[in-house]
């Protein structure tokens, strides 16, 4: 089981750890080798000693999405870890400085901008024909080739247009670098490729500037201003900047998904042929816009966000979810065997349904202190395993099932809050024949509350308490 700290000389799978290169805020990044690989590679793992489980939802979505992604533009994968053991993703290692260190001097020469945003621009559109978002492009992310080629890393945020948004699901809150943000991710909205256009833009404006269009917002509310508050024209800082260059460096930041660039093709092409490229009111400006209207512009807002979010790309129609909750406490393989039935039964009566295992853990047993077991086994990567192996038999495809581990005071109030902001379509509880009120009291506020049909699993053969976790 996946261990809460990891040191230099320990073996995973077979790949020797032999330097930690980088600690972030979700996973650390090791050096290591294995007797069947020439290349260099290198292995991301996941946090596990923090207390907080958040940042294996993200892991998931980046093991989920590069096993999806080839080609130049991203990292080679080589093996993922499977989190019944040792969640881990192994990739090629890509050598040189990301781009974040090489801007870290200040500005750029305008000549290495068009360049290195024409090479971003290819990868992004890359990427997006894989039926990627990023939507956390910075320059912390982007690394480049010895040929130029630029690669993008770091998919935690991202979203698969084929595959569960697990993080839109789990986290009901905007994601992304406040600094890139694009005003519709604001929103949640995670559907929209153009998000990492505008990411891009902020990129090519910090470049060409040194500075960042819309300062460095400490929280989520400010990256609101974007909307009312145009950032300082290129030119305020770079007299002599081309007129095309500042054109599709504003394009890219504009409010509205439908003012900038369509696709990350379209960018590339104007970025190799800047002459061509049309000019408008954008090209000239010296300026940010003045106050008044800047002011009717706040006075609009409320409109304007409205308008971006009616402009944002829509996800497709999402398959019905059959959420089963399922209680993995010690003694109850009974109930557990019977939820599985349950859930086979649901799935064929539904077509197209796509399975979400659920299981709630009461806030009192995540204390840091309780963070592993007296093994050192990370709980939560264990709670997942757990889910995982109870619906291995099922065989499902990634995009017909999802594991979700969440916390809350009230068990109850826990799984009926993942039913109604993810609008599940059937839910499957277990329930004893026989238990106490407070058995009782947790499957009546469930199926009296539940936002859509609920079938309470009974084994006659388990103990009375086994509803007291859902």
């Amino acid at each position: 089981m996946a261990k809460a700290q990891l040191d230099t000389g320990m073996t995973i799978d077979g790949f020797l750890l032999e330097e930690r290169l980088h600690r972030g805020g979700m996973a650390a990044i090791w050096r290591v080798s294995h007797p069947d690989i020439a290349f260099p590679i290198v292995m991301k793992v996941p946090l596990l000693d923090d207390g907080d489980h958040s940042q294996l939802v993200g892991f998931e979505v980046e093991q989920m999405i590069m096993a999806e992604l080839s080609g130049f533009q991203v990292p080679k994968l080589v093996a993922i870890g499977e989190f019944t053991k040792q969640p881990y993703i192994v990739m090629e290692y890509v050598g040189g400085p990301t781009l974040l260190k090489r801007i870290a001097g200040g500005r750029l020469p305008l000549d290495d901008v068009v360049t290195l945003s024409t090479a971003i621009a290819d990868a992004l559109a890359d990427l997006h024909s894989q039926h990627v978002l990023h939507l956390d492009l910075k320059p912390a992310n982007i690394l480049f080739r010895t040929g130029g080629e630029a690669v993008i890393i770091d998919f935690g945020l991202s979203r698969h247009e084929h595959l569960p948004d697990l993080l839109d699901e789990q986290y009901h809150r905007p994601t992304g670098t406040t600094e890139y943000m694009a005003p519709e991710q604001l929103l949640r909205v995670r559907s929209d490729k153009r998000s990492d256009i505008f990411g891009l833009g902020a990129i090519m404006y910090q470049m060409a500037t040194g500075e960042l269009p819309f300062g460095a917002p400490g929280r989520m509310k400010e990256v609101r201003q974007r909307v009312w508050r145009d950032p300082y024209p290129p030119r305020k800082f770079l007299p002599d900047i081309e007129p095309s260059l500042q054109e599709v460096i504003l394009k890219c930041l504009e409010p509205l998904p439908t003012e900038r660039y369509a696709s990350a093709e379209e960018l590339a092409f104007d970025l190799r042929h800047l002459d061509l490229v049309e000019l408008t009111e954008r090209s000239g400006r010296a300026e940010r816009s003045d106050f008044k209207i800047t002011f009717g512009r706040w006075r609009r807002v409320r409109k304007t966000m409205r308008a971006i979010e009616a402009a944002a790309t829509k996800p497709a129609p999402r398959a019905p979810i059959i959420l089963v909750a399922v209680d993995l406490r010690p003694g109850l393989d009974h109930l557990r065997q019977a939820l599985f039935e349950a859930a086979v039964n649901a799935l064929a009566n539904i077509p197209g349904a796509r399975l979400a295992c659920l299981n709630v853990m009461p806030t009192s047993l995540i204390a840091i202190d309780d963070n592993a077991d007296k093994a050192g086994d990370s709980i939560h990567v264990s709670r997942i395993a757990e889910l995982r192996v109870w619906a291995g038999p099922l065989q499902l495809p990634r995009s017909k099932i999802t594991y979700h581990l969440i916390e809350a005071r009230n068990i109850a109030n826990g799984v009926l809050d993942f039913a109604k902001s993810n609008k599940v379509d059937h839910l499957v509880i277990g329930a004893p024949t026989s238990g106490g009120a407070a058995a009782n009291k947790l499957t009546m506020q469930i199926t009296a509350e539940a936002p859509c049909a609920v079938t309470v699993v009974r084994a006659s053969d388990i103990a009375p308490e086994a509803a007291v976790q859902a």
